[in-house]
């Protein structure tokens, strides 16, 4: 694979990355393996974290949305690393990128390939993976949908899967969040960032008008899931990604706190 992509002449502005990339209370969750850990919108209203979920491995939910993975795999906002970790185990070639160092550094420990990037950066592979994980409400990510599910339709081959898991319940929403412990009394950490939270019915909707193909949807227990198909037509040059020249993009330079790790 060569270098990165750099971001097409007249695409958005990278979103901002989140606050937790940086964040205390975030690093240490993954850390220790455990919470309680929150997003708080301006209003006080708390969504938990599922963090002792993520630091655990893979379970059946996770298995059964692996099983559906095609070719290589680009798991965005990977967080500690389960699904990298599972997938590097049946020798699939797979990145995680996550905007969190303690995040990367977990992937790694578990022996994941992982970068320390925001999606709306330039990435390994551009047009080339073949599925694309949102998992975890990452589908909120930079607090735009429809903004999102173009920038995954560049990530993605002609004709490649988005496997994204929506809220348990019928909500389309932008908001703006911080993220909180809310059992040590500290104040919340960092500034509000962007997120969404939208559900299956809304994404399918956002979806469909933007050229994405239903693929399936499904549930278990009080997750839900959608597999989209791209539209993006076919090109003569593109080159799937593999396993070697994924590894050999990710060699990383010493991060800055407020800075990605970028390729050398």
């Amino acid at each position: 694979m060569k270098g990165a992509a750099r971001l097409a002449p007249g695409r958005p502005s990278p979103a901002p990355a989140p606050a937790w990339g940086t964040s205390d209370p975030y690093a240490a969750a993954l850390r220790s393996g455990h919470g309680p850990l929150y997003l708080r919108r301006t209003d006080g209203w708390l969504l938990p974290l599922e963090v002792e979920r993520w630091c655990a491995r893979a379970d059946a939910v996770d298995l059964d949305v692996l099983d559906r993975c095609e070719g290589a795999v680009l798991d965005v906002g990977c967080g500690p690393g389960r699904l990298v970790a599972e997938l590097a185990a049946r020798g699939r070639t797979v990145l995680g990128i996550d905007v969190s160092e303690a995040a990367v550094s977990r992937t790694v420990g578990l022996g994941g390939q992982s970068l320390r990037r925001s999606v709306f950066e330039p990435l390994p592979g551009e047009g080339r993976w073949d599925t694309v994980l949102l998992m975890d409400g990452n589908v909120g990510i930079g607090g735009d949908p429809r903004a999102l599910l173009g920038r995954v339709a560049a990530l993605l081959a002609p004709g490649g899967l988005l496997i994204a898991e929506t809220a348990p319940v019928d909500v389309d929403e932008r908001l703006h969040v911080q993220l909180v412990d809310v059992t040590d009394g500290r104040p919340a950490s960092g500034s509000p960032f962007p997120w969404a939270r939208i559900g299956t019915r809304a994404l399918l909707r956002r979806a469909g008008a933007a050229g994405w193909r239903t693929a399936g949807q499904w549930g278990s227990g009080e997750r839900r899931f959608v597999a989209l198909r791209s539209s993006r037509r076919a090109s003569s040059s593109a080159e799937p990604p593999n396993s070697a020249a994924v590894i050999s993009s990710q060699r990383p330079r010493k991060p800055s706190a407020d800075s990605p790790v970028t390729p050398a």
